[in-house]
């Protein structure tokens, strides 16, 4: 189905357009950010994606060819993606490689730092409801379950449990910053 149908009513600043427009097309550009998803927060890329669509959608010129507004929001998901991408200095890699370099990898030596425990808990604590839900979901999982089961598991949408959870990743690290932790030196990035 062509979702360019709603071309004109988005470009004339409804939103309940972009709505339909918005629920056609999200599960497709989030696919198409799939290879990104062990390297960036593909939530965080998918709603600014999304956003930007919003803001150019009254400049965007159809080409003749069906979706087009959807495959310019393919291009500025991936765009972000390898934006972010850059930023990190990661790649991504197959999960039989990473697998593999885990299993390679000696233990940890050193004893975790009790302080950093602390802070962590408190932070944690800290978190509003929702999200410290999602975040305990995902913790406790230790990645044994995909995100759609955890949302299942807690009585959440998907994506409002992706929200929750970028959400409470994000307040989580501030508040570390806030108590003098450098989330970064403690990643060892």
């Amino acid at each position: 189905m062509d979702l360019d149908v709603h071309l004109d009513a988005i470009v004339s600043g409804d939103t309940l357009a972009f709505g339909r427009w918005l629920a056609g097309t999200e599960s497709t550009v989030r696919d198409s950010l799939r290879s990104f998803a062990a390297v960036v927060d593909v939530e965080a890329v998918l709603q600014e994606a999304m956003l930007r669509v919003w803001q150019v959608a009254p400049r965007f010129v159809a080409d003749g060819r069906p979706n087009g507004l959807l495959r310019l929001a393919i291009r500025i998901g991936r765009n972000l993606a390898v934006s972010e991408l850059r930023k990190t200095r990661a790649r991504p890699v197959e999960a039989a490689d990473l697998e593999a370099a885990l299993a390679d990898e000696e233990p940890p030596q050193a004893a975790p730092d009790p302080m950093l425990r602390r802070a962590i808990i408190e932070c944690r604590d800290k978190l509003p409801a929702k999200p410290r839900e999602a975040f305990d979901a995902r913790l406790a999982s230790a990645g044994g379950k995909d995100d759609d089961d955890l949302a299942q598991a807690i009585g959440m949408r998907l994506n409002t449990f992706l929200q929750n959870f970028t959400r409470a990743r994000k307040l989580l690290a501030d508040c570390l910053k806030k108590a003098g932790v450098s989330v970064d030196a403690e990643l060892g990035a």
